[in-house]
């Protein structure tokens, strides 16, 4: 299934919350998509997460509402294993929320 929205976050632990890097619809979405698929970054469906994510702009913080949603979906990625496995402090933390 094609998704219709898709948001990317990253976490990066010395700032204040997990932020946007990038987001798209319909033919964009599906691009990146791609692009994460390709690159290893851990994708999961959470279509009213990235419903509900998609107003803010690339770069924003992750609003306080959406906290505990975005680090159940973290903790999700790092318990199943589908990080990127890098352990450095630099590892890409982002994911595709998709819709």
């Amino acid at each position: 299934m094609k998704p219709a929205k898709s948001v990317a976050l990253r976490y990066e632990g010395d700032l204040p919350a997990p932020f946007v890097v990038a987001k798209g619809k319909e033919n964009l979405a599906v691009k990146l998509v791609e692009l994460a698929e390709q690159s290893g970054v851990p994708i999961v469906s959470a279509e009213t997460l990235a419903e509900g994510l998609f107003y803010l702009e690339v770069g924003d913080f992750i609003p306080e509402p959406f906290y505990r949603a975005v680090a159940e979906l973290l903790a999700f990625v790092l318990r199943t294993g589908r990080a990127t496995g890098r352990t450095d402090s630099s590892a890409d933390k982002s994911i595709y929320s998709r819709k």
